[in-house]
């Protein structure tokens, strides 16, 4: 059988006939210039004709919606969320900062502690970490914090040695956690027996911190209570007439400790 798709005289008659379906039109490289220029003027644009890929997130946050293109605003939205999750995702370590707290009237010349948590950025959850190098309690909780640093790349970890960030700070605090968003101390965890001591887990800080919107965790309940529970199990099992006395679970209400920093008064130097 002859090529019905082959350009000869008896095909031109079949397809005259409707015998055959008319030839698809060749596709030349004027033809394929004309659709690339057709899709580059579909790309949306700000007003200035600057492609929105060029576009930072303020210049994006500015641009008018058009509610009557709906292509246009959720491009604008998928793009927002592409800078934002850009913008916070380059921190996944545990940074060292050094800092001394000052008195109020020197609150204008804070360089590194404002910078790194006072002006994080907005949006921007900030843990900072005060401990001393040579407590076992505060070397567990920075193993954990380092870890949950690279876990959680949009928040940021900072840690400082208490006396260097606070003067006479009391060991007896130590360790210390301070949470931040925008300027505003959220929680404060102080003493070794928070998250458990030195049998503290990385499930239970990444479900204390949590709990008080510092991170997004998959954990859903409670480690510290299954713990408790199996406790219980084992103990009865041990030994059933035994009474285990449980402490209640310390509440996350945003108390604040008397040593803890009021929000832009410490000075962080180099």
């Amino acid at each position: 059988m002859d090529d019905p798709n082959a350009d000869t005289q008896w095909n031109d008659i079949l397809r005259e006939k409707g015998i055959l379906p008319p030839k698809e039109p060749e596709i030349t490289e004027d033809d394929l210039i004309a659709m690339a220029e057709e899709a580059a003027a579909k790309v949306p644009t700000a007003k200035d004709g600057r492609a929105m890929e060029s576009l930072n997130l303020e210049e994006l946050d500015e641009l008018e919606d058009d509610e009557d293109d709906a292509f246009l605003e959720e491009y604008r939205r998928k793009r927002m969320a592409e800078l934002h999750a850009n913008a916070h995702s380059h921190f996944g370590s545990l940074i060292n900062i050094s800092g001394k707290l000052l008195s109020r009237c020197t609150l204008d010349k804070s360089q590194e502690y404002t910078k790194e948590v006072n002006q994080a950025g907005k949006g921007v959850w900030v843990i900072v970490y005060l401990y001393k190098p040579d407590l076992l309690v505060c070397r567990r909780l920075q193993q954990i914090l380092g870890q949950l640093a690279e876990k959680f790349p949009t928040v940021k970890f900072v840690q400082s040695i208490s006396t260097n960030c606070i003067p006479n700070y009391p060991d007896r605090n130590l360790p210390s956690i301070f949470v931040y968003l925008e300027d505003d101390m959220k929680k404060q965890f102080v003493g070794p027996s928070i998250f458990g001591g030195e049998s503290m887990t990385l499930e239970n800080v990444e479900w204390s911190l949590a709990q008080i919107g510092a991170l997004k965790s998959d954990i859903e309940e409670d480690p510290r209570a299954s713990s408790v529970q199996q406790t219980i199990r084992t103990t009865t099992a041990i030994n059933p007439t035994s009474v285990v006395c449980l402490h209640k679970r310390e509440k996350l209400a945003p108390t604040r400790h008397p040593y803890a920093p009021n929000r832009s008064e410490i000075l962080c130097h180099q």
